[in-house]
C-alpha cells in the first residue's frame, strides 16, 4: 500500500489546502469531496481507492460536525423531525456501502450527471424555491419524510457517494418546506450521520491513514468554521447561489467522468 510518509512538503500543502477548502464548501451547501478527492487521487495514484475514501472522510467528518455545532447556536434545528432521518441516514448508509461488496455502482456514472442537471433546472426556473422558511409539514408527517429522504440518500452515500449533500439541501427545500440556509444546516446533521458510517466502515477494514488525517482534518475544520460564519452572516440567498455554484461544479466533474473518459 501507498504510504503518505515522507511525501515532499508541497503535496502536504496541497493536501492541506484542498482540505480547508473542502470544509469551507461542504460548509455551506455540501460538496467538499468534489475537491478534496480527486487532490487525494492525483497525490496517491497508486493508493487503494477504500483508503483515500477513507482518509476523506475522517478529515470530512470533523468539518461536519464543526459546522453542525455551529449552526445548531444560531439556528433553530428541528431536532424531533431530524433525529429519525439522521437515523435513517446511518442505517442507509451501512446498506448502501454493503450493496457495494454485492453489485457495481458504475451504472450511476452515466446517470448522475442528468439528475444533477434536473435538480439544477428545477432550482433556477422556481426563483423563489427556497427563499422562505415555512415548513410544509409537522410531527409524524414531517418525521417520516425526514426518514425516507435520510434512508434514500443515505444508501446513495454508501453506495456511490457524489453530491449527496445538494441531494440532501433539495429535498428538504423541496419536500419539507425549508429555506436553503434551514435546509443546509438540516443536510448537516444527515451528512454527519452518512460520514460517521462510512468512516467506521473504512476504518473498520483498515482504510484509513490515522496519521495523515489529523492534518487534514485541522485543516477542514478551519475551513468549515469560515463557511459556517458566511453562510450564517449572509443568509438563505448566499446559500442558494453557492448551491447553483457548486451543483454546476457537479454536473461538469461527473458528466466529464461519465462521457469524456
Amino acid at each position: 500500500m501507498t504510504s503518505p510518509h515522507n511525501r515532499p512538503p508541497m503535496e502536504w500543502i496541497v493536501m492541506t489546502l484542498a482540505s480547508a477548502l473542502a470544509g469551507f464548501v461542504d460548509a455551506i451547501v455540501g460538496g467538499g469531496g468534489l475537491i478534496l478527492l480527486p487532490a487525494l487521487f492525483a497525490v496517491f495514484p497508486s493508493a487503494p481507492p477504500a483508503t483515500l475514501f477513507g482518509t476523506n472522510k475522517s478529515a470530512a467528518i470533523w468539518g461536519t460536525g464543526v459546522a453542525t455545532w455551529q449552526y445548531s447556536r444560531r439556528v433553530a434545528i428541528r431536532w424531533p423531525a431530524l433525529l429519525p432521518g439522521a437515523a435513517a441516514a446511518l442505517t442507509g448508509a451501512f446498506v448502501g456501502a454493503w450493496c457495494v461488496t454485492l453489485l457495481d455502482p458504475s451504472f450511476l456514472r452515466k446517470l448522475l450527471p442528468i439528475v444533477l442537471l434536473a435538480l439544477l433546472i428545477y432550482t433556477l426556473a422556481k426563483k423563489e424555491l427556497g427563499r422562505t422558511h415555512a415548513p410544509t409539514h409537522s410531527g409524524l408527517q414531517e418525521q417520516w419524510r425526514s426518514a425516507a429522504i435520510g434512508g434514500l440518500i443515505g444508501f446513495y452515500d454508501g453506495f456511490f457517494g457524489p453530491g449527496t449533500g445538494s441531494f440532501f439541501v433539495f429535498l428538504f427545500v423541496r419536500v419539507l418546506g425549508y429555506d436553503f440556509l434551514n435546509a443546509s444546516v438540516s443536510a448537516k446533521l444527515l451528512n454527519l450521520s452518512t460520514n460517521l458510517a462510512a468512516l467506521l466502515l473504512f476504518a473498520w477494514k483498515g482504510h484509513v491513514w490515522w496519521h495523515f488525517a489529523l492534518p487534514l482534518a485541522a485543516a477542514n475544520v478551519l475551513g468549515s468554521v469560515l463557511g459556517s460564519w458566511l453562510a450564517l452572516r449572509h443568509g438563505t440567498g448566499f446559500v442558494r447561489v453557492i448551491f447553483i455554484v457548486v451543483v454546476g461544479a457537479l454536473i461538469l466533474k461527473t458528466g466529464k467522468d461519465a462521457f469524456f473518459t
